[in-house]
């Protein structure tokens, strides 16, 4: 039986000037919603989000989610005829909705490394910092949904053991964008590509400090924007002789560029909610050496090889392996085979059948 559902897709959550992970996130799925025929609505606060947004989605510029406004937020959604709302965050007012409410855990890394991330104003810092001293602000908010969403089966996992959500997450996975298309590898570089945030858990410490254990025609791209003061305390790591380059910040294009031809993808991080460019390096054909976690297991599989987060040599050690060829042609393959699972037409499928199973 068909069933006739307004969703309405949260995507004040996306920058305006490049894509971070819950921009793709929102962006991606909103994208999938729409070509599956699926009468999808975008909530922004600017019109100058749309640019990272699809083209041709219908969309309502409402309030900035800091406003003073959010906490009167489902007045509007109610008089806009929404039956279900999608926010891929768990922030979202809801007093006095008319809708069924769907919220977005991510990932569970602030439980473990408090410390918020730099971009939010300092209040709101502070706030985030005391949110994650315990858990029940956390059941409080997610409890005011109809259903929760997270990115994982490690996070829903994690959301399970402390009680979180009255019901079971259902997991909602990244993936990875149409254009990543396999590749077939021939002459690879010496190029190690680390693409990801500078915050401590991420552990970027443990990559330049590995390079030590390399021989010196390996380079690391570290490919993010950074802080002065970040690049600073790293740039005093770079063991003597080793090839470290921060770019600073890449486009899209030049990303895929030297991605398509690294030698590996690699992260140490201590902490994920899922790691798509995981995902993305393993479509392309692209070895990932990855820090021994749950999650990076689940996303990684057998086509990445793992290494102790606290001992540098060890990720030297595993990056050396993969100049063997026979062991790297099984490792491409096999990341390739487990990376398939991952695709947002099945996300948004799944997106799309919670919906309807609430109304």
């Amino acid at each position: 039986m068909t069933v006739d559902m307004k969703l309405f897709f949260d995507a004040r959550w996306t920058r305006t000037d490049y894509y971070d992970g819950i921009s793709r996130y929102g962006a991606s799925l909103i994208q999938a919603l729409h070509t599956a025929g699926e009468d999808v609505t975008m909530l922004v606060f600017s019109k100058d989000q749309l640019k990272l947004l699809p083209k041709g989605v219908p969309y309502q510029i409402v309030n900035h989610p800091f406003s003073p406004r959010e906490l009167f937020i489902a007045r509007t959604l109610n008089r806009l005829g929404a039956d279900v709302v999608f926010s891929p965050l768990q922030w979202m007012g809801s007093w006095g909705r008319h809708y069924k409410l769907i919220l977005t855990l991510q990932d569970i890394t602030y439980y473990q490394f408090p410390k918020p991330p730099t971009f939010l104003p300092l209040p709101v810092q502070i706030i985030w910092r005391l949110f994650h001293m315990a858990y029940w602000p956390q059941r409080l908010l997610l409890n005011t949904a109809d259903a929760v969403a997270t990115v994982s089966k490690t996070s829903r996992d994690y959301i399970t053991n402390y009680h979180l959500t009255r019901e079971p997450a259902t997991v909602i996975y990244n993936a990875p964008q149409p254009g990543n298309k396999p590749a077939v590898h021939q002459n690879t570089t010496k190029d190690i590509v680390y693409i990801g945030s500078f915050m401590p858990y991420k552990n970027a410490e443990l990559l330049i400090r590995g390079m030590e254990y390399l021989p010196h025609d390996f380079t690391l791209h570290l490919v993010s924007k950074i802080s002065d003061s970040r690049l600073s305390e790293l740039s005093d790591l770079i063991p003597d002789g080793a090839n470290v380059i921060f770019h600073g910040g890449l486009d899209e294009t030049s990303y895929q560029n030297l991605l398509v031809n690294a030698f590996a993808l690699a992260t140490a991080s201590r902490a994920e909610g899922f790691g798509l460019p995981i995902v993305e390096a393993a479509i392309m054909g692209i070895p990932t050496v990855l820090s021994d976690l749950p999650i990076f297991h689940e996303v990684g599989g057998k086509g990445s090889l793992y290494f102790d987060p606290d001992n540098p040599q060890d990720f030297a050690d595993q990056i050396t392996k993969l100049s063997d060829q026979e062991t790297r042609a099984t490792l491409i393959q096999a990341g390739h085979t487990h990376v398939t699972r991952f695709s947002w037409d099945k996300s948004a499928q799944v997106l799309a059948d919670l919906a309807k199973s609430l109304i």
